[in-house]
């Protein structure tokens, strides 16, 4: 049982009263493959309502105001209810975004197959069997209902997902069209399924993202940057006769504005249409160190040496939050750095593959076997492509075994490389190799299949970049250098105001406070803001968030503490 999965039944428990769940709850549940009906999350989201009304009560024993602890005992309960109920849609939403991501690969590997061999059950099957993910257990499902009928389930299989991905039904049409066509007007029309699923994908993410430059430019302005600006004016507040106290400052900034940022940011991702997540590295990859999370110990090492340095150096007050956000993030690059090592050598396995298809393909045109042929791609290409090629080669050589195993077998070339697309490559080519010179063209086809989706993927990463490069920046660059000047500005101002002006109570607003306010509102903006840039740009993924969080603590934390120390000694 996981830690999510018992936490859900315990917060179950704790509400024994008969409930109703929905159909939108059991559908959101049923996609996910969740191990809790819809009766059992309705229940959690009550009982966390019990809990979150009990965990603000410590807050009276601080001096808090009243009407302080009097927010969150209201809001606490309602928030986390609805969290619980809305998890599983969440959830459903981003599933379906990175499913909806392989619908050019699936209905690719389905295209090739057929120039192979234009039979569409076989195609379809073999799109479903050599994909990973929601899309092609789907079409597997509709392969099983559909057994003997004239489209194997394609176009029942479209109609499900078109509401999501409407080119998804007339790529399938037209896939469905060509096994009956003239072999001329069949790879005309192959190549038309392609193109149109392609297309569709291109528009979608153009529409999108032309349609979140403003949210992600409003929520940049108003919800970061204005607000950051404002502090250096908030100790010149009681000069003009305003009672300031740190907790307003607390509960805008450590509470409204990052409550504000992750709502936005879950507005603007579950209306993403497509995703292209990285490869999924599991932790018993033989990469991946054992008992991956004693790494993080290293961020209590981290940790320890910031709040060291920042007390000895200054700015003192600083200290404690310096020394939280390094850990933590030392932590998290400790943890997540390995992953993201394979994923990289995963990367560079992929750079060169349409080069060794090309040359796969002409050879076999020309006669020679796929074997044969990949013993020549292993030569002339570069890098970790040729080496796995090389692998591959060699394991045909030694064990004197087909296509398949060298590449997908006990010691094949691919057997610890997580690559959905190299290992359906490899598929392709084992099937490749029992039909001969005919194939040629098909492993052809398939680099330009590959150079295609690779060009539609890079574009879309690309316009998706423009737009959300300055949040993951802000949070771990820019942000930190605003907030730093404007707390060292905004002590300067408190000091003078406590020099010159004895009726005004300017010491009741200590700038120290604020600086911590403000160090804990920038821990908070890596944590909302750099899932939200990647997010947009891969798709959900938690070693991806990790590593960068990480990376964007430290960078963040060590702005912070340097900036506030030069602005202070400057002024």
């Amino acid at each position: 049982m996981t830690l999510s999965t018992a936490l859900i039944r315990n917060l179950a428990a704790l509400y024994p009263d008969d409930v109703e769940g929905s159909d939108d709850l059991v559908d959101s549940l049923s996609f996910v493959d969740s191990p809790h009906d819809d009766e059992t999350i309705v229940r959690a989201g009550y009982g966390a309502g019990i809990v979150g009304a009990l965990v603000p009560l410590p807050l009276l024993l601080t001096p808090a105001p009243l009407s302080f602890v009097l927010f969150f005992v209201l809001v606490t309960p309602v928030a986390a209810i609805q969290a619980i109920h809305s998890l599983p849609h969440l959830q459903a939403a981003f599933r379906r975004t990175e499913a909806l991501g392989d619908t050019p690969n699936l209905i690719g590997r389905a295209v090739l197959r057929m120039q192979v061999q234009p039979a569409l059950e076989s195609a379809v099957r073999f799109a479903a069997e050599t994909g990973d993910g929601p899309l092609s257990d789907s079409l597997d499902a509709h392969i099983d209902r559909a057994m003997g009928t004239s489209d194997a389930g394609l176009l029942s299989f479209a109609e499900e997902w078109a509401e999501w991905f409407p080119a998804l039904r007339r790529s399938a049409h037209l896939l469905a069209t060509a096994q009956d066509a003239p072999e001329a007007e069949r790879v005309r029309t192959l190549d038309r399924s392609l193109s149109a699923v392609l297309t569709g994908t291109r528009n979608q993410m153009a529409d999108f993202t032309a349609s979140i430059r403003a949210p992600t430019t409003g929520l940049f302005a108003f919800g970061i940057m204005i607000p950051l600006a404002l502090i250096a004016l908030v100790p010149a507040v009681p000069v003009v006769g305003f009672s300031v106290n740190i907790w307003i400052f607390v509960f805008l900034y450590n509470v409204v504005l990052p409550g504000s940022l992750v709502v936005a940011s879950l507005w603007i991702l579950v209306r993403r249409p497509v995703a292209f997540p990285p490869p999924k590295v599991s932790h018993d990859h033989p990469d991946v160190p054992d008992r991956l999370w004693l790494r993080g110990l290293w961020g209590i090492v981290a940790g320890g040496s910031g709040y060291a340095v920042v007390t000895m150096v200054g700015p003192t007050h600083l200290a404690p939050i310096v020394g939280l956000g390094l850990g933590l993030g030392a932590g998290l690059l400790a943890i997540f750095g390995p992953i993201l090592e394979v994923r990289h050598y995963v990367r560079d396995v992929e750079e060169h593959l349409t080069d060794a298809l090309y040359i796969v393909g002409r050879q076999v045109a020309e006669g020679e076997s796929v074997e044969s042929a990949i013993e020549l791609a292993a030569e002339r290409v570069p890098a970790e492509t040729g080496e796995v090629f090389a692998h591959a080669a060699g394991v045909q050589r030694r064990l004197h075994t087909g296509v398949e195993e060298a590449f997908l077998g006990e010691y094949g070339a691919l057997r610890d490389v997580p690559s959905p697309r190299s290992r359906g490559t490899a598929a392709l080519l084992a099937i490749a190799s029992n039909e001969g010179k005919p194939a040629g063209r098909a492993i052809v086809s398939m680099a330009d299949h590959l150079e295609e989706l690779e060009e539609v993927e890079g574009k879309t990463k690309r316009s998706l970049e423009q737009v959300t490069s300055t949040l993951d920046n802000t949070a771990a660059y820019f942000g930190p250098l605003v907030a730093g000047a404007t707390v060292g500005m905004a002590a300067m101002i408190s000091t003078e105001d406590m020099m010159g002006a004895a009726d005004i109570d300017a010491a009741a607003f200590p700038a120290e406070s604020l600086g911590i306010v403000v160090g804990v509102y920038l821990v908070l903006l890596c944590f909302i803001l750099v899932p939200l840039s990647l997010a947009l740009r891969y798709g959900m993924d938690r070693a991806l968030f990790g590593y960068h969080i990480g990376r964007a603590l430290v960078s963040s934390m060590v702005l912070y503490a340097l900036t506030v120390s030069i602005i202070e000694i400057a002024l």
